[in-house]
């Protein structure tokens, strides 16, 4: 149905001309407001990025200060080797000084008796000179002439006797002390190559410690300008709080309106209040984030069961690793105590982000969450169901 139209046709014309005016003055002025406002971390890719370059670091540095603990130890078993083995060779050094001595004696011993033996030898070689009858002669009886045989016979052979074990221990001694010097070149070549194995271990393990205080000062560097990025993401967005800006706006096809404002760490109950990123909580999620606040709000708020994510809980990621770990599973119609998953888009890349449903109300959700605005703390806000996944978690 046509309606009548009851006002003069200068003012008709005037007012759609107004219209038309507005219509185009709002169509220039609202992209300009969505752009200003609908950041909602555009330090994310940079701190990712960082924070990846600081684990890969740690885990390197990790991987060789274990390597180093390796080397260290098979050093000291080396050491320990090389103490034995020296050991060894101070007994068998005593052992070879010893037999030096007794050496020494026995060809002292020798030397005597081959000086006593020339004595008795001669007087032998003189009694040699005397004729049976020039002995039987001079003997008083029969009785002495044969004592005086049997005796010469007797030295004899105790003298050749005693020579021969005196040449024969020698002759053992002499191979003693050749045994012994073969065992004592044997254990001083072996600790010679212990000692070059020491010293190529130490090294390496030189090496190694070298290298994992390169990968610690990267780690460091890492760290400061982590800092750094996250000074001036803190100053980037306070300065946007203090012009008035960022309580609503579009990314994509997600829509927020009514953004609370940051309230202190803590505030809601969040009990992981420490300085963001510093330790992990009890689902391996750094503290602080908005993946860390939501596992915590399902599990002591909601009684919800959540696993541990294993190295898996950017948000992006949830939809995947939720349901692996969690037994969450997708939904399309939100009630409170349900997970929402902004994807990647935008200044949400690369790692999105994480609220979790208060209330509902219409196409509306109100949510919670941690550092929307990249700071660390809690805030509020109503969000449209569209451009984002909604996970469900099972009672504990």
């Amino acid at each position: 149905m046509k309606l009548c139209n009851i006002k003069p046709a200068s003012t008709s014309i005037t007012t759609k001309l107004v219209l038309v005016f507005i219509s185009l003055l709002m169509a220039v002025i609202t992209p300009i407001q969505m752009v200003q406002i609908a950041h909602a971390d555009q330090y994310d890719d940079q701190i990712s990025t960082l924070q990846q370059n600081i684990d890969a670091y740690n885990a390197q540095a990790a991987q060789l200060a274990a390597q180093a603990k390796t080397l260290q130890a098979a050093i000291a078993e080396l050491q320990n080797q090389s103490a034995v083995i020296q050991t060894q060779i101070n007994i068998s050094q005593i052992k070879y000084d010893q037999l030096v001595s007794k050496i020494a004696d026995t060809e002292k011993q020798i030397k005597d008796n081959q000086d006593a033996l020339g004595t008795v030898i001669a007087n032998m070689y003189v009694d040699d000179r005397i004729t049976p009858i020039e002995m039987l002669a001079s003997s008083k009886n029969i009785g002495d002439y044969l004592d005086k045989q049997e005796y010469s016979a007797s030295v004899r052979n105790q003298l050749a006797s005693t020579i021969s074990t005196i040449k024969n221990l020698k002759s053992q001694l002499d191979k003693q002390k050749a045994d012994v010097e073969s065992v004592l070149e044997k254990q001083k070549a072996q600790k010679a190559g212990l000692v070059a194995n020491q010293e190529q271990q130490q090294s390496l393990l030189d090496q190694t410690k070298g290298q994992e205080a390169e990968y610690q000062q990267l780690v460091s560097n890492s760290r400061q300008e982590l800092a750094n990025t996250a000074a001036r993401q803190r100053a980037y967005y306070q300065s946007l709080l203090n012009s008035g800006g960022g309580n609503s706006g579009v990314v994509g096809s997600f829509q927020y309106t009514n953004w609370s404002g940051n309230s202190p760490c803590g505030s809601d109950g969040y009990p992981y209040c420490g300085v963001q990123d510093s330790y992990s909580d009890p689902w391996a999620l750094y503290n602080r984030e908005c993946v860390s606040y939501v596992a915590w709000a399902l599990s002591s708020r909601f009684g919800r069961y959540v696993g541990s994510f294993n190295g898996s809980g950017n948000a992006y990621e949830w939809p995947s690793s939720a349901p692996r770990y969690s037994g969450a599973y997708r939904v399309s119609n939100p009630q409170p105590g349900d997970a929402v998953v902004l994807p990647m888009m935008g200044d949400f890349s690369p790692i999105g982000h994480l609220m979790i449903v208060e209330s509902v109300s219409g196409g509306w959700v109100h949510v919670s969450q941690y550092n929307f605005y990249g700071t660390g703390e809690y805030s509020t806000m109503d969000i449209k169901t569209s451009g984002v996944v909604f996970l469900r978690f099972q009672s504990k």
